[in-house]
């Protein structure tokens, strides 16, 4: 049995090919059995994100080229054009990549936590295909048991390292109830709707989405139960704003401090914290000098997220051998299952014997023999029975000159004189 983990990723492939290697959470039903259809594989799972499509399978040999054979075929392209930017793990590189893309380890965004959801939504899949064997199920919960142990163990996912993600955690810094503050976003493009959906999900109720045209923020505003406003607003919106955080496109400031200043007086000067992610800036720097407002510029968070990622890369070590670890271990006990059917097998072979033997012996009691000579030749009957296999195989050995073999046998046999008085 072989393990493969392959696909493309950030790393390897082109945005334009990683969109025609896609697949539609509505296709990998259908296409997780027809890999297990029409190729070698015996258990399936696929992983396709924006970032990645992978193929983790167990095989009876390692057919990779099939399998990409297939894939190539399945999304219309040629093999050398998938050959060129695809990679093949097996084994135990196959589990250790499987881990390291849980643990966030091979992300875009060192340590990112969306990636293992994702993988957890890949064995949802293969469940329902019928394509997650045994084999494969004990993976992934192996793997699920080792990126928790990275999470737990280590700080690779805790400090942010996204724009808007440092933003909120300076946000939340500053004031201790958070839920409570009412927050102004200027904009509506990807990264105020990445700050709303982390102020959202850090509980606060009052978001208030400012924009140039009022539908594009009123989508935003609805998605977070927030309230959209006009750019000319932001004065009004301003009095009861604890969180302003903007990014535009406009050329010149959009804020000035005249109308913070204004804003804080009637405010009684409780304190506003402000971030201006945009180039050029939308908020006047001069803002920064009034005694109540906490202003930061993207440069600050550039700071504050390279020293985060600083941090993860020293707990990513860490978490690299924590991941070897769980390989070792997963890789131990797959091999204890492997002596755990050898010994079922001979022991139902012995059971076999033993019964044959007790058969026999119980006919001649019925026939009136001793009970005494019976029981002797049961025990006989059983020993020469039990030895005759091994006898053949170890002469065999002897025969063949096959030391190593014999060296084997002596150990499995415990005849090291190790067990003897036992």
């Amino acid at each position: 049995m072989a393990f493969l983990a392959l696909g493309i990723n950030h790393k390897t492939a082109s945005v334009a090919v990683r969109e025609r290697v896609a697949f539609g959470p509505e296709q990998l039903v259908d296409a997780l059995q027809q890999l297990c259809r029409v190729t070698p594989c015996r258990e399936a799972a696929i992983l396709s994100t924006c970032n990645r499509s992978e193929l983790y399978l167990a095989l009876d040999e390692a057919q990779a080229e099939a399998i990409l054979a297939w894939l190539a075929g399945y999304h219309g392209l040629s093999l050398d054009e998938l050959r060129a930017c695809a990679y093949i793990h097996q084994d135990n590189e196959a589990v250790r990549h499987m881990m390291r893309v849980a643990a966030g380890l091979d992300s875009m965004i060192l340590g990112e936590p969306q990636i293992l959801g994702q993988m957890k939504d890949a064995y949802a899949s293969a469940r329902e295909a019928g394509t997650l064997g045994p084999l494969l199920g004990r993976l992934f919960q192996a793997t699920f048991s080792t990126a928790k142990t990275v999470r737990t163990d280590t700080r690779i996912g805790e400090n942010p390292v996204s724009v808007a993600f440092a933003a909120v955690s300076l946000a939340k810094q500053i004031f201790s109830d958070l839920p409570r503050s009412q927050a102004l976003l200027i904009g509506a493009g990807e990264t105020i709707t990445l700050v709303a959906r982390h102020l959202h999900e850090q509980g606060i109720k009052r978001i208030v989405v400012a924009n140039r045209t009022l539908e594009r923020a009123s989508l935003l505003a609805e998605e977070v139960g927030g309230q959209a406003v006009l750019l000319a607003d932001i004065p009004e919106q301003l009095v009861n704003s604890d969180i302003v955080i903007s990014s535009t496109a406009s050329p010149l400031p959009i804020l000035g401090k005249g109308a913070v200043e204004r804003a804080l007086k009637k405010r009684k000067h409780r304190p506003v914290f402000m971030v201006d992610i945009a180039v050029p800036r939308d908020i006047e720097p001069e803002v920064g000098e009034l005694d109540d407002v906490y202003l930061y510029t993207v440069d600050d968070l550039h700071e504050v997220i390279a020293e985060n990622l600083r941090s993860r890369q020293g707990a990513a070590r860490a978490a690299e051998e924590l991941v070897l670890t769980g390989v070792d271990e997963f890789m131990a006990r797959l091999r204890e299952r492997d002596s755990l059917d050898l010994l079922r097998s001979y022991r139902q072979r012995a059971e076999q014997l033993r019964d044959d033997e007790l058969a026999k012996a119980l006919r001649q009691l019925g026939n009136g023999s001793p009970a005494e000579e019976v029981l002797a030749q049961l025990a006989r009957g059983l020993t020469n029975k039990l030895l005759h296999a091994p006898s053949v195989q170890l002469k065999k050995f002897s025969a063949a000159g096959r030391h190593d073999a014999l060296a084997v046998a002596q150990e499995l046999l415990d005849l090291d004189g190790a067990g003897q008085h036992r």
